[in-house]
């Protein structure tokens, strides 16, 4: 914590900084709401006692975008992340501390704007980012990796693999070196490289990742951690790609259960594996019980990240495919015309899941001509 000049209360600073600390320890244990009241009662203080602009304001801005982040308001999130980064753009890169908490800044912004589909402006951020860290912190340093990752991650979703597993295996060797290979912070990593495995369709390798992730976050955290139930659940997304749809669908079904009892009904990590269960449904032919998941995760998916994200209109497609397969033709135009939209203002013509969309779209079109 980076304390105010003097001439403020000192009572009112010290119960900002106990406020921040009681707020951190009290999201390690998973009591978010009362985490935010702490952070929201310490951001008030410090934007009074130590003025708006103040990197205590920015410090406690990114502790409760992290907060929302994790409820999945990535509005608010959005909006402390800049108020962050906005702080901290002023401040003396010759100071380590600030440094840090730029890099911080930056990622977190990055990750709001990534997963509301604003991936130019996202990537810019961890570009930044990234090089402030290697030329004020070295390459070893956990704001390199970190800032890797999250970069990896965009690559991912953009469709650029091999940038994306350069990232992560250079962060991977970063981390088995400083923290060790059976670290959770490993095992993030490894969960990200079986998704990375997954989206080129290398479902062998990607199962060998999962497993991996699996069993370093289930020894590091515990076998009832979100990030062990996440690791899971992607496993359980594998099994299926490679036809084991009974392994796959007990994984998937106790991870939506799971999240949402840990997280809330309305969580961003429902919706993720309540629309992987309804696709393993679907293919099965349980048209109806499939239908009522892909709804659920459209309507979290909806209202955490807009209508005019990508992951939307993909849930969208995905939904308007099984209805059309039902003859449901006049719903399924309706999915898949606002699906086609997004895609062609935040993908272009040109993208696999743009084509994919504009074909069933001619196709259900056709069916009523």
């Amino acid at each position: 914590m980076v304390y105010a000049e003097t001439g403020v209360t000192l009572d009112a600073l010290d119960e900002a900084a106990a406020l921040h600390e009681q707020a951190v320890s009290l999201w390690e244990r998973r009591r978010r709401v009362d985490a935010e009241l702490a952070a929201r009662r310490a951001l008030a203080l410090f934007g009074e006692h130590s003025g708006s602009e103040h990197p205590d304001v920015a410090n406690v801005a990114l502790l409760l975008a992290g907060l929302r982040m994790d409820a999945g308001d990535l509005v608010e999130a959005g909006a402390l992340s800049r108020r962050a980064a906005d702080i901290t753009a002023a401040l003396s890169t010759g100071n380590e501390i600030f440094v840090r908490l730029r890099v911080q800044a930056l990622r977190v912004l990055a990750t709001t704007l990534r997963r509301r589909g604003n991936q130019r402006e996202a990537e810019a951020h961890l570009l930044d980012g990234l090089n402030l860290a290697m030329e004020q912190l070295g390459p070893g340093d956990e704001e390199c990796w970190l800032t890797e990752n999250e970069l990896a991650i965009l690559y991912k979703y953009a469709g650029r693999y091999r940038e994306a597993e350069t990232l992560y295996l250079h962060a991977l060797s970063t981390i088995e070196r400083c923290c060790g290979p059976g670290s959770s912070e490993a095992g993030a990593v490894y969960h990200n490289l079986a998704g990375l495995e997954y989206a080129r369709g290398n479902f062998v390798e990607a199962e060998r990742w999962a497993r991996r992730s699996v069993e370093v976050h289930a020894a590091a955290c515990g076998p009832n951690h979100v990030d062990t139930l996440a690791d899971l659940a992607q496993l359980g997304s594998i099994l299926d790609a490679q036809g084991r749809s009974e392994e796959a669908e007990l994984l998937l079904r106790s991870a939506v259960e799971r999240f949402s009892q840990l997280l809330g009904p309305d969580h961003y990590e429902v919706a993720v594996n309540a629309s992987n269960l309804a696709v393993l449904l679907a293919r099965r032919g349980e048209t109806a019980e499939a239908e009522a998941f892909y709804r659920r995760a459209l309507e979290i998916k909806t209202s955490i990240l807009g209508p005019g994200n990508v992951e939307v209109a993909r849930v969208a497609n995905n939904l308007g495919v099984l209805l059309a397969g039902e003859g449901r033709n006049a719903e399924a135009e309706a999915l898949f015309a606002g699906a086609f939209t997004v895609f062609e203002a935040v993908l272009g013509l040109d993208a696999a899941d743009t084509k994919a969309c504009a074909a069933n779209l001619a196709e259900v079109r056709s069916r009523t001509v």
